[in-house]
This record gives C-alpha cells, structure tokens and sequence, in this order.
C-alpha cells in the first residue's frame, strides 16, 4: 500500500448533540468514535480540515490509519462518515480497530480497466451497466487492498461479469462467495443500445407479421 494515513485525535467526554454542534460550529472538530478490539468504545474529536483533506482521497476509505490519540497511537479504519446534506461540512466519523492477527471486514472499491477499449463498446457500441463499485472483503490488516482491479476489456454485448470473475489478491476473500456460488452477484456488463435493439424488435414484429400474412393467404 502506497499511503500511510495519520491523524490527530482527542479525546471528548461532552456528550449529546449540542455538545457535537458547538465542537463542530466553535472548535471545527468533527466527533467521532472508535470502536472494536479489546478496549472500549472511546468518543473523541478530529480536526475538521484534517479528516476533510484525508477523505479527498480514495485510498482513505479502504486503508489502514494511524490514529494518533493523545500519545496513543491506534490502527484504525474508516467504518462510516455523516455528512451535512446541502454544505460541505462533515458531521460525524466511526473507525474501528483492526488488529495485526485478526481479519477484518471491510468494502474496497472496484477499478474497472480497458472500459474504452473494452470490445462491446468499442466497436460493438454497447452501454456499460456497472452493478457493482465497491466488495465486501475478508482478510489480514496487512492484506488490505486499496481497490481491487477488474479488466473489462474482452467484455462483448450481453456479456455478464460476476464477483468469480474478479482476481482477487492473495489472502484477500470475498463476503459474500463465502455464504455460496447463489451470492455470485454480477458486477459488470455490457447492454445493447436502445436503437439497435428497437431496430431489431421491429425487424421481427415484421418478420412475424409476414409470417401470419403469408398463413392467412394459404388458408
């Protein structure tokens, strides 16, 4: 993995969404909360500018992060991030604890390669239909992805790729395989064009017409 991620954190102890709204209006901390391992549950604060360049990184969201609180130094991941709906404010994080021995479970996103050269757009003038962007992964902390990568390029129209499809890195697995082959969701395809496909469902209205026409004539 290519980033190291660090952030500062301090501890809170006021509670309640008053206290989250002046620590967010008069301190510009974000509050938030680690979770998981063996210790308890710990509510804390982070500077807001601080988490908001982090997350203006798409390997922020599936990396492992130094959270550095108060002297205590933390591996941590991203479980889950609140934001204001209309104003560029962020409302409120949740990390949990990963340990070195134990997997952990956590979403990456998917890298779609080659969409343009990928053989049912171009020349076949498909649509891409991409059912799926993130994967639900199992594996050691040290094992972590940042993306997981899946090559489009021999993808023709009406052709379905499925998560068995994906080459997974070692000592990384995937939730959902691991419940059965009957969770083998698809992920990608490529879907005929609309006009090619009215084209072709009005040639054979046609052609079924004739065909009920040239019956009528021989009765």
């Amino acid at each position: 993995m290519s980033n190291d991620f660090q952030l500062n954190a301090k501890a809170r102890e006021d509670m309640g969404k008053g206290a989250s709204r002046r620590l967010r209006r008069l301190a510009n901390q974000v509050p938030a909360i680690i979770y998981g391992g063996q210790k308890a549950p710990q509510s804390i604060s982070l500077a807001h500018n601080e988490l908001k360049h982090a997350l203006e990184n798409e390997a922020f969201y599936s990396h492992i992060i130094t959270l550095d609180l108060e002297g205590d130094s933390q591996q941590v991941i991203l479980k889950d991030i609140q934001r204001h709906p209309s104003k560029p404010v962020i409302l409120h994080a949740d990390f949990l604890r990963v340990s070195k021995t134990h997997k952990l479970h956590t979403k990456v996103p998917i890298h779609f390669i080659n969409e343009d050269t990928c053989v049912g757009v171009k020349p076949g003038g498909g649509i891409i239909s991409r059912t799926m962007t993130e994967l639900d992964i199992s594996c050691l902390p040290a094992d972590l992805p940042e993306f997981i990568e899946l090559d489009v390029a021999a993808v023709e129209i009406g052709d379905i790729l499925h998560i068995s499809d994906i080459k997974l890195p070692s000592g990384v697995e995937s939730v959902a395989l691991s419940h059965g082959e009957d969770h083998d969701l698809p992920v990608f395809t490529v879907n005929k064009p609309k006009s090619a496909a009215t084209e072709e469902d009005l040639a054979d209205e046609a052609a079924d017409t004739t065909t009920e026409e040239s019956n009528g004539d021989e009765e």
